[in-house]
């Protein structure tokens, strides 16, 4: 199976000085979800936690909800030409009875900013397969102290990016700010899955009563992910993007940007935020 990191010689000069050295970097390869036999969606991870990774992939996109709709993940064998395994497919099992959605160009419109179709498209297919209306959920408020302090704890835990300096990291935390779980990956997105497929494996969606805290920027694909587990509050130490900020205000997310410290800047949702009077 793949590792999380790899070994790379390097030619590295400090002050004019040159050495040789080995470097440890992040693991990147490809992942390919198949659903129910049929190839769904290729995506570049760092291995690990892949099977939780299709889950939330899964989830993100309105096939799965709940632990009693997934029968099987397995990995496949004869994945290459001489039949080797190479842990780079998986195949996702619905349970008897869930219904095998079509996978067509609409409906995968909101999965990636790149299909050239509109924002309004993408928007109305996160607003019919969500799940877990946040509105409809608890009302979770947080202190913006309480919020002030996740950054330095998410990088406080991020084990891999210590050794190589190439990670994204998602975490879930209480409102109080207790740390839930956490993943890495290379990319932001695949470690949002892997928190929300382990999630549906144990049973605990929607995430009805956590924040969600992203390396880097908000994404609208972010923004959806955190949408389609029923979580709603997501912060991230970057800037959103302007999708993020329209599909967050028409779901009812309360989306968090550039939380660096004591600063922040709420965009929407600033209800769930314990302001001081006078804001």
């Amino acid at each position: 199976m793949g590792r999380v990191t790899e070994r790379r010689r390097t030619i590295r000069i400090r002050d004019g000085v040159v050495t040789t050295r080995p470097d440890t970097l992040v693991a990147e390869e490809p992942l390919e979800i198949r659903l129910n036999g049929k190839a769904l969606a290729i995506t570049m991870r760092t291995p690990g936690d892949d099977f939780a990774l299709a889950a939330g992939f899964l989830v993100s996109e309105g096939v799965l909800g709940s632990a009693d709709e997934l029968q099987s993940i397995v990995y496949c064998a004869g994945a290459t030409a001489d039949g080797s395994n190479t842990y780079n497919v998986v195949d996702v099992r619905l349970a008897p009875g869930v219904v095998l959605p079509d996978i067509t160009l609409e409906r995968n419109v909101y999965t990636t900013s790149s299909c050239g179709l509109c924002g309004k498209a993408s928007l109305d297919a996160v607003r019919t397969t969500a799940r877990f209306p946040i509105a409809d959920t608890p009302q979770v408020r947080v202190e913006p102290d309480a919020l002030s302090v996740l950054p330095d704890r998410l990088r406080a835990a991020q084990q891999v990016f210590d050794r190589t300096g190439g990670l994204h990291a998602a975490a879930l935390f209480t409102p109080e700010g207790e740390l839930l779980d956490i993943r890495e990956d290379v990319g932001r997105h695949n470690a949002v899955d892997k928190l929300v497929g382990r999630a549906l494996q144990s049973g605990l969606l929607p995430l009805s009563q956590v924040v969600l805290l992203v390396s880097g920027r908000a994404s609208f694909e972010l923004a959806q992910k955190a949408v389609m587990a029923g979580i709603p509050v997501l912060a991230a130490v970057s800037a959103p993007s302007s999708l993020a900020v329209d599909l967050a205000a028409e779901s009812g997310l309360t989306l968090v940007g550039f939380l660096r410290g004591s600063s922040m800047n709420v965009y929407t949702g600033d209800e769930r935020i314990a302001l001081r009077s006078g804001v």
